[in-house]
Parts: structure tokens; C-alpha cells; sequence
């Protein structure tokens, strides 16, 4: 499937024109970036998403204004938050020779030791920031957990040097803990608390 999507210059408007381009299934968008001035735009919707799901989010995708092809990422986008479809789409024009600071999922590979003694695997952190050329940038960050005991925390720090990309976030940004398994004195404690109601406040006679 290509990854080049269609797009029509549109004029700044008002609210109900933004309206009624979204019930056609169009999505307002703006392109900004290398060698573009900004550029109010629509792109169609569907189009939009099937190319996503083949690219990712951080994917390089080209843009067709009119003609024009340009190399672009989806730079940042806005939702409806209860119908789920996308409002509005910032797409950021790119040099493919320049790198890129993106936000990258982290993908954890492997059942830990922890894990097998009952531990518990907790992510305080779910993405990670990266420097990569537009054609290198990876969907996911794989970790392998697998060697990780109960009680070990996971840092930046432990997977800088091992990384085939440049990590912009800080040596003590941790990522994976592995939590020692709650016991049932803990669980009864919390139930208990629970369950002990508030004491009404007395009225005086």
C-alpha cells in the first residue's frame, strides 16, 4: 500500500465550515517545517488512518499538496474524546538527511525471573525520546527483561550503550521494576481498612 496521502489546500474558516469538512470525513490539518510555510490542509480521514496502521505513528509519510509531494511525520494530532475520531492533524515537514527527536514506545521481550517467583512487572515509563534519521525511526524499543530478579529496576542508564540509537532522557529515567508479590497479610490489611467504617459525627445534646 503506498504511503503517500492526498491533500487539498483549504482556507482558514470558521468553526462551521471545520464542522461540515469533518462530517464529509476530512480532517483540518496544518504543514509546517523544512522548507514549507505553513499550510492549512485536509486530508481524508479513512486514507489517513489505513496509512498509519502500515507506517506507525512515527513513520515517514508523503504528502501530496496538490502535486507536491512532501516527506512528512505526524507531528501531533487531537481526538474526539468520545467518538474517537481525529479532530485535527499538525504534520511536520521533514529533511529525510536530518535526524529527528521522536517519542518511541517501549516494548518489553521476555518473562523475567521475577515474574516466575510471582513477581510483578510494573513500566513507570511506557515511551522513550530518541535522535534517529526519518528512514531509521523504530516502531517499537525492545527490552529484554528476561534476566530481571525481584526488586531490580531497569534505568536508562542500564540500556544507553547497548542502544543502536541515541537516547535523549536522562541515566536515572527508570523503565522496568520488577515488584516483590503482594502477601495476604498486605491484601487482608487493605480489605480491612476498607471495610472499617467512617465514625459518624455525634451531635451534642
Amino acid at each position: 500500500m503506498s504511503t503517500t496521502i492526498q491533500s487539498k489546500v483549504r482556507e482558514v474558516s470558521s468553526k462551521s465550515t471545520l464542522t461540515q469538512l469533518r462530517n464529509e470525513g476530512f480532517v483540518p490539518a496544518i504543514v509546517y517545517g523544512y522548507q514549507v510555510d505553513p499550510t492549512p490542509v485536509s486530508v481524508n480521514e479513512g486514507e489517513l488512518i489505513k496509512t498509519l496502521r502500515v507506517t506507525g505513528r512515527n513513520g515517514v509519510l508523503k504528502l501530496d499538496i496538490e502535486g507536491k509531494s512532501i516527506n512528512v511525520v505526524l507531528n501531533d494530532y487531537q481526538t474526539d474524546a468520545i467518538k474517537g475520531d481525529i479532530r485535527h492533524a499538525d504534520f511536520l515537514a521533514i529533511n529525510m538527511k536530518d535526524e529527528l527527536e521522536v517519542e518511541v514506545v517501549v516494548n518489553l521481550i521476555g518473562e523475567s525471573e521475577g515474574e516466575k517467583e510471582g513477581g510483578i512487572v510494573q513500566q513507570p515509563n511506557r515511551e522513550i525520546t530518541v535522535k534517529v534519521k526519518p528512514s531509521d525511526i523504530p516502531e517499537t524499543f525492545d527490552i529484554d527483561i528476561s534476566a530481571m530478579q525481584i526488586g531490580d529496576t531497569l534505568m536508562i542508564a542500564d540500556i544507553r550503550e547497548k542502544s543502536t540509537f541515541e537516547i535523549l532522557n536522562e541515566d536515572d529515567f527508570p523503565l522496568v521494576t520488577i515488584s516483590a508479590p503482594r502477601s495476604e497479610e498486605d491484601l487482608d490489611g487493605e480489605a480491612t481498612t476498607a471495610e472499617v467504617p467512617e465514625e459518624p459525627v455525634g451531635q451534642e445534646a
